[in-house]
């Protein structure tokens, strides 16, 4: 037979598009050709392939050998299709069985030994390969990735030679059922660590409780960052689904997903230099940005204000709607970003405005400027703005641990468990119509939150954050109503509304 048809997967955004991998070895001059829309990564695995083919004592075809990836028109990128190409050869030069190729789908990189390297976006193609009802050979380090998706058939393989000697019958591979289940959520960092600051650490606890974006500003030094690390540690726990969504987004990126990191919230941090394409995703063949690898975690911004103004203004749009979609002119990509924003700043250039010591010489007009880099549309979305103060003495030298990030985490689930009870989501996400029927205050709350719009000039966003803000407020304590309390301790973390 000198036709050999295998089966494999491109990537497109979150999608799997399936490939198929056609191999003909026709008569004629020697060579070696790809069409089909290879990527430069795809022509150069002709060389991989010989070497590798070469190198597990395989015999390389001396004839016109010709590989079509279908369909044409998507565009092919990665060394993935090193292995079935590979295969493609072999079979269609009879060196292995050509009848059991059609019952898999084969992705993996070729080193030049024949030995399998592991590969970006396995749990995505993972997942099309069992919907389409065949099983999935791979590279072994893509094993504990592939398994996540509970009903596949997913068998690893640590070189060409184990893939041949599986389909040929004399050593079958081993079906990977080890599937990591096991919760990180013990090395988080532990808000016991924080001395003071009792006002952020509530104000953290309400961002978790409701998922809640959040914004510090304070002097350096304050605990902002450290504060900021820990939320993570008291956030409610993930569900499979979740855990199975922001896995898949770390198996798309250049790091891949480790079977450690299952069900723990990632937390992102990235550099202010950071580019808007690196926050948001992009590139010729679309991939994931910083807000989508924050899925269901945690986005860090330090240093809010020495971000470019542009960069920042990406954010507007996902904070809103929970998604990014990237358009190029030849493709479309849409990626997931539910991420919890929090933001840390200094009041000033310097970052000393109003501390004690008395440091600060900044004007006011400069104070502006700098303020000003943050855009009114992106703090309008921003749910809670707080100071963190520098620290008095007699709290800095004060011993002994304070509450632990369990006990508030039991807190925050409670609170959690209300909402989703209630409403079947976080109170974050309400909108439109479900704020008016679950966040209505009583008739005092009412009147207070009336004074505020006219007071602070609050924004209609401003408004039904405040709203949605005391609600977890009044959930964390297990209230029913919105009282004026929690409408009052709602209006107070919009700091940067109080002129």
């Amino acid at each position: 037979m000198s036709l050999a048809v295998l089966y494999s997967r491109a990537l497109a955004g979150m999608e799997a598009p399936p490939v198929t991998v056609e191999t003909h070895l026709s008569n004629g001059l020697p060579s070696f050709t790809i069409v089909g829309l290879p990527e430069t990564e795809v022509k150069e695995s002709k060389d991989r392939v010989r070497s590798a083919l070469l190198n597990s004592q395989f015999e390389f075809p001396n004839r016109r050998i010709t590989v079509n990836l279908a369909p044409a028109d998507l565009p092919k990128e990665s060394g993935r299709f090193d292995l079935p190409i590979a295969l493609g050869i072999l079979a269609a030069s009879g060196q292995i069985p050509a009848e059991r190729v059609k019952e898999f789908e084969f992705a993996g990189e070729l080193a030049l030994t024949g030995e399998l390297r592991p590969i970006r976006g396995a749990l995505a193609m993972t997942f099309k390969a069992c919907r389409d009802g065949r099983a999935f050979i791979l590279p072994v380090e893509n094993g504990d990735e592939a398994a996540l998706v509970g009903e596949a058939r997913v068998y690893p393989a640590t070189s060409l030679l184990a893939v041949c000697a599986h389909l040929a019958g004399h050593e079958p591979l081993a079906r990977h059922t080890g599937a990591t289940s096991a919760s990180a959520a013990t090395s988080y960092p532990d808000f016991s660590d924080v001395k003071g600051q009792s006002h952020a650490k509530r104000a953290l606890e309400v961002a978790a409780a409701g998922g809640h974006s959040l914004l510090m500003c304070g002097p350096p030094g304050t605990g902002k960052t450290m504060l900021a690390a820990r939320l993570p540690g008291i956030l409610p726990a993930m569900t499979d689904a979740q855990a199975l969504e922001a896995a898949a987004l770390q198996s798309l990126s250049n790091g891949g997903f480790r079977g450690e990191d299952w069900k723990r919230r990632n937390f992102r941090q990235p550099h202010h230099t950071s580019s808007a394409v690196a926050l948001v995703g992009g590139g010729g063949n679309p991939r994931p940005g910083e807000i989508s690898l924050a899925h269901h975690g945690v986005l860090f911004l330090d240093e809010l204000p020495e971000f470019d103004r542009k960069v920042l203004e990406v954010l507007r749009e996902p904070l809103e709607s929970g998604r990014i979609t990237i358009s190029r002119a030849a493709r479309q990509a849409d990626f997931p970003a539910r991420f919890q924003l929090v933001a840390a700043m200094n009041p000033c250039p310097c970052g000393y405005l109003g501390h004690p010591s008395g440091k600060c010489h900044c004007t006011p007009d400069v104070v502006a400027r700098y303020r000003s880099r943050i855009s009114g549309p992106l703090l309008d979305r921003i749910d809670l703005q707080i100071e963190v103060p520098a620290l008095p003495e007699a709290e800095l030298t004060k011993r002994g641990a304070g509450e632990s990030s369990a006990a508030v985490r039991a807190r925050v689930d409670a609170a959690y468990a209300v909402q989703l009870a209630r409403q079947g989501k976080p109170n974050a996400a309400l909108e439109g119509q479900e704020i008016e029927d679950y966040c209505q205050p009583s008739q005092d709350g009412m009147g207070l939150l009336k004074q505020a719009v006219a007071r602070l000039d609050l924004s209609a966003r401003a408004y039904h954050r405040i709203l949605k803000v005391a609600r977890t407020i009044a959930d964390l304590i297990g209230s029913p109503e919105i009282a004026t309390p929690h409408i009052a301790e709602a209006i107070q973390y919009r700091r940067f509304d109080r002129k």
